[in-house]
């Protein structure tokens, strides 16, 4: 009875899993543009440290996001599609560089990315404080890059809908954002995508 119970457990198990890389697929292939609001927790590799930022995410498919930091301090990331531009309101003081450098395999990478699949190997995870977890492992050629600063990222699902995403960089800190008010394929203004410089601001172009 013990051996049944536990080829049940393994099986419902493998399903959950399953069921979550389905789920990202399925986001990849048929989410065009989206939005929400997240909160972003980054916790020391000793793990007694932490910082609690929140904003709005944005994003259509191929390569357009909007990262908005409202607390505790205003920042905006920005990517166009063909550059991505970071703005930090407490130094008025913006950077630039081409999308294709700033991008590589990295999480908005596998948010706003053209193609999923290409750029990353998915693997089941367990699950975990009720969500349904999947890695993805950078596949291509400039993963090399994007390994020495990320040490592993994972997405976290809620039956269908993407709930969390975790990241581990090099050194051992962990990023954690968790998604609410999550709004997939609606309409998102063009300029949303679209960086303008206040007045005063110095830039920086890598």
């Amino acid at each position: 009875m013990k051996r049944i119970l536990l080829s049940l457990t393994l099986l419902i198990a493998s399903v959950a899993h399953a069921d979550a890389v389905d789920a990202l697929r399925d986001f990849g292939r048929d989410v065009k543009s989206g939005k929400a609001n997240f909160t972003q927790t980054v916790t020391s590799p000793d793990g007694k440290r932490k910082k609690v930022s929140s904003g709005s995410f944005e994003f259509q498919r191929p390569n357009q996001f909007r990262f908005a930091y409202a607390k505790p301090f205003e920042q905006v990331i920005v990517a166009d599609g063909q550059k991505v531009w970071i703005y930090d309101a407490d130094l008025n003081q913006a950077s630039s560089r081409k999308l294709a450098d700033a991008l590589g395999a990295t999480p908005a990478a596998l948010l706003a990315g053209a193609n999923l699949e290409r750029d990353f190997t998915l693997k089941a995870q367990p699950s975990d404080g009720g969500l349904d977890w999947v890695l993805a492992v950078p596949k291509q050629a400039d993963a090399k890059q994007a390994e020495s600063t990320i040490q592993s990222l994972k997405l976290g699902f809620k039956g269908k809908e993407l709930a969390a995403m975790e990241i581990v960089d090099a050194f051992g800190q962990r990023s954690r954002l968790d998604f609410s008010a999550v709004q997939t394929n609606v309409p998102v203004a063009a300029e949303r995508f679209q960086f303008k410089l206040p007045a005063g601001a110095d830039l920086i172009e890598q």
